[in-house]
């Protein structure tokens, strides 16, 4: 049997034990976390604000090293968040669990962006616009063609994504978005589309298509306000540049 000496020590080395395997960061993930409610997201740098997401998804490990390896693979945090499943997959430590909560972050940015723009009228909020569309097409891999429709007082009645290709092509068809149009009962429309090469300036193609959906628009009394084209290089408008 042993000692009570014996027991008493053998308390205390579990004790000690319990202590020296607590992980390091359990006490920098709660500073990390007061810090950013103090001072807010602009007063951290991307990758203590991929280290808070990430606490989500993997609560008992270290994730300022994945942080940082996310960052120097992608380039920010944003292109972190929008980056594909596929991309992210390849990265190691990398499963379903953290890609679920980077897409819901994703999301939320989304819902939050076109909240902007709901129950006013769309030309009269036009930077909130083309924030939105940055926002849900701007890192995107392939290209995807986007319509919003208008009631008669330019409102936003649904945002529709009618096509997606492939990096440097969509195919669009007029009469879709027209057949769309009526069912919604849209007065007028705006398009937009992304160019994943980062180049927002039209293509000849692009000028062409827009010109027949103006034309078949204009035969059923439904206005194109505008063509947006998003790049990482920026957006361009159809209409600012004469086009329209």
């Amino acid at each position: 049997m042993a000692s009570k000496s014996s027991r008493e020590t053998g308390t205390v080395s579990d004790i000690s034990q319990s202590f020296e395997a607590e992980p390091h960061y359990h006490g920098h993930r709660e500073r990390l976390r007061g810090r950013f409610l103090k001072a807010g997201a602009d007063a951290m740098p991307d990758y203590e604000l991929l280290e808070l997401v990430l606490f989500a998804a993997l609560p008992r490990r270290d994730v300022k090293p994945l942080a940082k390896s996310l960052l120097a693979r992608f380039g920010s945090f944003a292109d972190v968040i929008a980056a594909p499943r596929e991309r992210l997959m390849e990265v190691e430590r990398i499963g379903e669990s953290v890609i679920a909560q980077f897409k819901i972050v994703e999301a939320a940015a989304l819902r939050l962006s076109k909240t902007s723009l709901l129950g006013r009228p769309v030309l009269s909020s036009w930077n909130a616009l083309v924030d939105y569309c940055t926002a849900a097409m701007g890192r995107s891999p392939r290209e995807e063609f986007r319509v919003l429709f208008l009631d008669r007082k330019n409102v936003l009645i649904a945002d529709e994504v009618q096509n997606k290709g492939t990096v440097d092509h969509t195919p669009v068809y007029p009469r879709e978005i027209l057949k769309r149009a009526l069912e919604l009962g849209a007065s007028a429309v705006i398009l937009a589309h992304n160019h994943p090469s980062g180049d927002p300036t039209p293509s000849r193609a692009d000028i062409e298509m827009t010109r027949e959906i103006v034309a078949a628009a204009k035969a059923l009394k439904i206005a194109v306000h505008d063509h947006i084209v998003v790049g990482r290089g920026g957006t361009v408008s159809f209409k600012a540049m004469g086009l329209l």
